[in-house]
C-alpha cells in the first residue's frame, strides 16, 4: 500500500477536502490513453536503460514493509529506476483526488505552480522522488522540481515532471494524471501497478512554469531523442 507522503499537511487535509461523495472514475478512462506523446519509441528508451550503473548508495523498497530491491541507476544524461507505480493524489483537491477518495490525501505537494497554488495530481502528469537520504539525494544527480521525466509502461511513453517528494525509503510513485495517461488504473485506494514501470529523469532539465505540460512534452521529446542516440 502507499504510505503517507512527507508533504502531508495533516492539520488542514480534512478542512481543505471537498465535501462531496467519493468519486470513482469509470473504467472507460482507458479509452483516453495517450499511447505516445512524441515519436521516440518505448523500446528505444528501454534499450538505453537495459544496464544499471548505480548512483544510489543502496536500494529502495517499492512499498512500505517490502524489501529494498530497487537501485537508482545513472548515465551521463539521466538517472532511472524500474519499479511499481503507486498513485499520488496529493495537491489541489478535485473530483477524483480529495480527502474522501484518498485516505492518505494531502492538500500540498513539494512544489508549486507559478501562481503559488499546489499542483493538481488529476491534471498534471508528475512523478515523485524519494526524500534525500544517505541512500540518494536527487539534487546531487541534477534533479529538481520541474525536471523532465519519461515514464514508460509497456509500449507507452508519457512525459512528466518531478512534482512531489515522498518517503525516504520508497520509490515508484506518480500522479493520478500520469497513471491515467499510461493506461494504469489511477484510483488512489487500489490502483497503480505492482511492476513494469521505468522512470527516466533527464539531468539538469527543468520546465518553467512546472505546470506547463506542453513544454514538458516538447522538452522531454527532444531530450529523449538525444538520449536514444547516445548524445
Amino acid at each position: 500500500m502507499r504510505v503517507q507522503s512527507l508533504t502531508l499537511a495533516a492539520a488542514g487535509a480534512a478542512l481543505l477536502a471537498p465535501t462531496m461523495s467519493p468519486a470513482v472514475e469509470p473504467l472507460a478512462f482507458q479509452e483516453q490513453v495517450v499511447r505516445h506523446e512524441g515519436d521516440v519509441r518505448a523500446a528505444d528508451l528501454l534499450a538505453r536503460v537495459r544496464d544499471c550503473v548505480p548512483v544510489s548508495r543502496g536500494r529502495y523498497a517499492t512499498d512500505d514493509g517490502l524489501p529494498a530491491t530497487v537501485p537508482v541507476c545513472g548515465t551521463d544524461e539521466a538517472v532511472f529506476w524500474k519499479a511499481d507505480m503507486d498513485i499520488d493524489c496529493d495537491g489541489r483537491p478535485g473530483q477524483y483526488c480529495n480527502g474522501r477518495t484518498d485516505p492518505l490525501f494531502s492538500p500540498a505537494t513539494a512544489y508549486q505552480q507559478a501562481d503559488g497554488r499546489y499542483l493538481s495530481a488529476e491534471r498534471l502528469p508528475y512523478i515523485v522522488v524519494p526524500t534525500p537520504s544517505p541512500v540518494w539525494n536527487y539534487r546531487d544527480s541534477g534533479v529538481r522540481g520541474g525536471s523532465v521525466a519519461a515514464v514508460i509502461y509497456k509500449d507507452r511513453v508519457q512525459y512528466a515532471v518531478v512534482g512531489d517528494v515522498g518517503p525516504r525509503g520508497i520509490i515508484g510513485e506518480a500522479s493520478y494524471a500520469s497513471a491515467k495517461a499510461l493506461g494504469i488504473r489511477p484510483d488512489p485506494r487500489g490502483g497503480g501497478t505492482p511492476s513494469g514501470v521505468t522512470y527516466i529523469v533527464f539531468k539538469d532539465s527543468q520546465v518553467k512554469p512546472i505546470e506547463d505540460h506542453a513544454a514538458a512534452i516538447a522538452t522531454g521529446e527532444r531530450l529523449a531523442r538525444q538520449f536514444v542516440r547516445g548524445r
